[in-house]
């Protein structure tokens, strides 16, 4: 490979350089100077430019061999449009993934796709997440994989309810009625998702797609659900639920908004004890009051206890201005005096643990008492260091309940409204308003009230709604999560996370959450398939129940719960097998499955039966408590183990200044308005390649920014990405790399070392995309454009590409590696801009018409580019190209002479194989240096001319792995030619002014 000279170094090169056609492999590089490469520096303008009419030039401009394509520099409105949509249809993106099912692949890639809420119009978040994936999918069938994604939408649920009966409500609606409505609102949002969904190029079966309203989806969530409740971990109890007066339901953690400005009217209220503990009594205090502090002020009635911390200290103090004795935290007493605006003296202190046996009377109800009761929950961060603990309306008072066997009654209805229970007073008032009014106007009246203020604080809201929720016991199903909890942590071990800090969320959240409520009091979900005993209200639920139900629903649909009689809904055959009574002993239940249930069963109908196990789950930031925990907890329940191999968690698309998108502020960003153009100048029509390089460029693993500025800029780079295909595509017209490429070891040095860079280059870009990584894709191809081709290769190679002869070796091997270039290239973007790659594809040459890019594979790259001794060849020539550069800046290469001095040295070896004659004007170093003429010499010449420009350098060689280590100085003087311009290539390497140059002459004269 190199042309050495007969020495020790050049037979260990040529050992290397037959070696590498065995093992292909590479000399590691440590240089000196790697980054630079000459690359950014501009070689000036002088070579290869089209021949000007005026000196004779214009006799020979039909000679130059110019780019020529069809394929045009840039697209914009309607025809930018109607092109991706020409595109889509003459390249099968409707049959893509159908074709890519059918054909047989070694491995399979299973994405599993999260089910958008088809409850409204498709929106940034959606397009964020759909190409995210599809840009994946298509990177992992264009590199031979079988790809497993199937779409899908969660149908079911409040919202679609509420949007489908508008005005209507459900007052005088059957649920078959409100089901029929709910179902047809919920078709039409899938059909507008989905048009936009194929619009944006997102690969899928558009035919087959689940829907969680579909039979045989609900048969197979059933399935779940009764594999759960066999091995326990469904259980039905009366026991405190989040509850949502505005829609009359129990709520999930996750249908949750904690709305950190809501505003109490927060109390502190006097329990007088009764009975003092004896350790206080001991003391001979008396007339002793519990201090007490609550921002649900409407709870009080309920009360059935007072809570304390048993390791904390407790004071009863004086009030200096009315000289009441309360008893409060001692490290609370601090703030509680300045609260109340007096001083507090300490008569006598306790520990938590001496408060046991204090008994306390109710403030507002007579003859009603409630113990002094230890608990873990108590904490000193607020308030008084003693807590009211109503277990009806306390997630952590009930514990207490049920730890005391305290009453768990419940004075307040589904409405939010005070009951019978709460006494006359009280009835039928809302809770949250005029009910509130009412407890603190009692308190007041019995001298109860010590203290009201206003509370900020963070607060519960049902999602759906926007108003605040209540905590009210009611008879609901449960999972309990408590038991899966330690299980679920261990199959998240062996789940990759990316980023890896969403681990810490996915945690929390599971810690959090000791139960999961999943029955909701709605029409518009999959019912819960049990029956009530008439007279005892006793479930019956087993695993023939629910077998039967779920084989009705995958045949009729969940319609049938409410269609059928509930004979055939719970035949003899049935009750014989669960030992039951006869049929008309039962009712069917009113309550449908929570649809966190519903799409966190996905796995179980949508995954195959052999390997029911993705990939990958890819979704936001919000999942982390809803999908992807619903999904790891019936799967781990089910089956012991997670339903993904990893999860990618995005963030969400804000506005342009980071700030979260909403109608009022004028900021939402409508993806349609983006492709086809909306009202306002600021927004022209895009295309959806534009709107997949915005997601494929953002940081997805944190706020992702849309608007004009970020949108302009992905169009401006996609314009510029157009410009690099445009010229290859032009210089590679006509040339058939089946029949004209030219074998690597029979190119130019340089063309060869573009194959080795690009080989570099595909590993990184396989490398990105394996990671969910598509924005350093696009960095490692910009870099690439930029570094690598315009300001390197192609600045060098075009006086070759457009002056030498057609069919000459020099030309066909630099054509050879711009069509790998342009295949490479256009193949790495494809999965980001689909419609631009394939619309390359349709311009380049080497394929039948008919073929598509998506139909053809990966980036090819071979081992036998990688050529020892090559790298250090080229790259020494390019740090002496620096030198000389740097020489004469500003001026134009061109018109200079160039002599190199090194010492007989590897060095000098090297440039040797680039130029075998001691001065040439054509050699492939004179093309690299881009100047008239180069003299590569032992030494620089004692008759070097007073103009001459010197200077000096070195060049670190590091061959194998630094077996071979060499740092090799050089010099040159740059000196300017005496040639002059030849009139057709318009380099400095004629005799004359109005005489060819020797090349152009042959070229010429062959042509004729």
């Amino acid at each position: 490979m190199l042309l050495c000279r007969v020495s020790a170094v050049s037979q260990t090169l040529a050992r290397w350089g037959r070696r590498s056609h065995r093992e292909g492999g590479l000399l590691h590089r440590a240089l000196s100077y790697s980054s630079s490469r000459c690359h950014g520096v501009s070689p000036g303008e002088g070579n290869a430019q089209p021949a000007e009419a005026g000196n004779g030039q214009g006799l020979y401009r039909d000679t130059v061999l110019l780019p020529r394509t069809e394929f045009p520099m840039k697209l914009t409105g309607q025809k930018l449009l109607d092109r991706e949509i020409q595109i889509q249809q003459e390249c099968g993106f409707a049959e893509l993934y159908s074709w890519q099912r059918e054909r047989k692949a070694k491995k399979e890639f299973c994405l599993h796709d999260g089910p958008p809420y088809a409850n409204g119009d498709p929106h940034v978040g959606h397009a964020l997440n759909k190409i995210l994936k599809d840009i994946r999918n298509r990177f992992e069938m264009l590199r031979g994989r079988q790809v497993h994604y199937i779409p899908g939408w969660d149908c079911h649920g409040l919202p679609i309810e509420l949007k489908a009966l508008g005005d209507l409500g459900t007052s005088g609606l059957t649920p078959l009625q409100i089901r029929k409505k709910a179902r047809e609102f919920a078709e039409g949002a899938i059909a507008r998702q989905r048009a936009a969904f194929q619009r944006w190029g997102v690969m899928a079966d558009w035919d087959q797609c689940y829907y969680t309203y579909d039979g045989a989806y609900e048969a197979a969530q059933l399935k779940v659900f009764q594999e759960m409740h066999n091995k326990g971990f469904v259980y039905q109890d009366y026991k405190p639920v989040f509850w949502s007066p505005s829609s009359r339901t129990a709520l999930a953690e996750a249908e949750l908004e904690y709305n950190p400005e809501h505003v109490s009217r927060a109390i502190y209220a006097t329990f007088p004890l009764s009975t003092l503990p004896p350790e206080i009594a001991s003391k001979g205090l008396e007339g002793v009051s519990v201090l007490v502090w609550t921002t649900q002020p409407w709870t009080i009635p309920a009360n059935q206890a007072v809570c304390y911390m048993p390791n904390a200290q407790y004071s009863v103090v004086k009030r200096a201005d009315n000289s009441q004795l309360l008893l409060v935290a001692t490290e609370r007493t601090a703030s509680m005096a300045a609260l109340l605006g007096t001083e507090l003296e300490s008569v006598g202190t306790f520990t938590g643990s001496q408060l046991e046996g204090g008994i306390c009377k109710h403030p507002t109800i007579p003859d009603k008492e409630v113990q002094l009761l230890p608990a873990n929950h108590v904490t000193m961060a607020k308030g008084t260091g003693l807590v009211h603990t109503a277990p009806a309306h306390g997630m952590d008072d009930y514990s207490v309940a049920s730890q005391f066997k305290l009453s768990v009654e419940c004075m307040v209805d589904e409405d939010g409204k005070f009951t019978e229970l709460a006494g006359p007073e009280l009835q039928n008032l809302s809770v949250m308003s005029e009910g509130t009014d009412k407890v603190i106007s009692m308190l007041k009246e019995c001298g109860a009230l010590v203290k009201e203020e206003q509370c900020v604080h963070s607060y519960p809201y049902d999602w759906r709604t926007k108003q605040p929720v209540v905590i009210r016991p009611s008879k609901q199903w449960f999972i309990n999560t408590a038991s899966l909890k330690d299980k679920a942590k261990e199959a998240l071990q062996k789940v990759r996370i990316l980023p890896e800090s969403a681990r810490a969320g996915l945690l929390a959240m599971l810690d959090k959450r000791t139960y999961w409520c999943i029955s909701r009091q709605r029409s518009w979900g999959v019912p819960i398939p049990v029956f009530y005993h008439k007279e005892t209200g006793e479930a019956l639920l087993n695993k023939h129940t629910v077998s039967h139900i779920a084989n009705l629903f995958k045949e009729k649909g969940s319609d049938c719960w409410w269609e059928l009689p509930i004979e055939t809904l719970l035949p003899n055959e049935v009750l014989k097998k669960s030992k039951a009574g006869p049929v008309t002993d039962y009712v069917r239940g009113e309550d449908v499955l929570d649809i966190w249930f519903d799409s966190g069963a996905s796995w179980a109908a949508v995954l195959e039966e052999s390997e029911p196990r993705a990939d990958a789950y890819v979704e936001g930031k919000d999942q982390i408590g809803g999908w992807f925990q619903s999904s790891l907890l019936t799967s781990v329940a089910a089956r012991n183990k997670a339903p993904y191999k990893s999860l990618v968690v995005h963030g969400f698309a804000v506005g342009e200044k980071g700030e979260k998108m909403s109608k009022s502020l004028g900021n939402v960003v409508d993806p349609d308005e983006v492709i086809n153009g909306g009202k306002d100048p600021s927004m022209p029509a895009y295309g959806a390649d534009v709107l997949r390089w915005w997601v494929a460029e953002s940081n997805v693993f944190s706020e992702v920014q849309i608007g004009p500025t970020v949108l302009n800029s992905a169009r401006d780079s996609i314009n510029k990405l157009r410009n690099t295909l445009k010229f290859l595509l032009g210089n590679v017209q006509g040339f058939d790399p089946r029949v004209q490429a030219v074998d690597p070891k029979e190119m130019h040095y340089i063309d060869q070392y573009m194959l080795h860079l690009l080989r570099e280059y595909s590993i990184k870009v396989t490398d990105a995309y394996t990671e969910f990584d598509a924005g350093r894709a696009i960095r490692v191809l910009q870099a690439f454009i930029t570094r690598d081709l315009s300001s390197f290769y192609f600045s060098i190679i075009k006086d070759r590409l457009y002056c030498d002869a057609e069919d000459s070796l020099g030309r066909r091997s630099c054509q050879t590696v711009l069509e790998e270039i342009l295949d490479g290239v256009t193949r790495s973007i494809a999965p980001v801009l689909p419609h631009l790659a394939e619309e390359v594809y349709l311009h380049a040459p080497g394929h039948d018409k008919g073929e598509t890019l998506f139909k053809s594979g990966w980036v090819k790259s071979s081992s036998v580019w990688r050529r020892p001794g090559l790298e250090e060849a080229v790259e020494g020539a390019c740090a002496i190209r620096d030198s000389f550069l740097s020489s004469i800046p500003g001026k134009n290469a061109a018109q200079y002479d160039l002599t190199i001095a090194i010492e007989p040295c590897l060095l000098f070896e090297l440039m040797e194989s680039l130029q075998e004659e001691p001065s040439s004007t054509s050699s492939q170093l004179a093309e690299l240096m881009m100047v008239a003429r180069v003299n590569l010499t032992g030494q620089l010449p004692r008759d070097l001319p007073p103009d001459a420009v010197l200077s000096h350098g070195t060049f670190l060689i590091n061959l194998e792995g630094g077996v071979i280590r060499e740092d090799s100085a050089y010099s040159i003087a740059v000196v300017p030619t005496s040639a002059a311009r030849c009139p057709r290539c318009r380099r400095y390497t004629a005799e004359s002014a109005d005489c060819l140059c020797p090349r152009c002459q042959t070229v010429i004269s062959q042509a004729h």
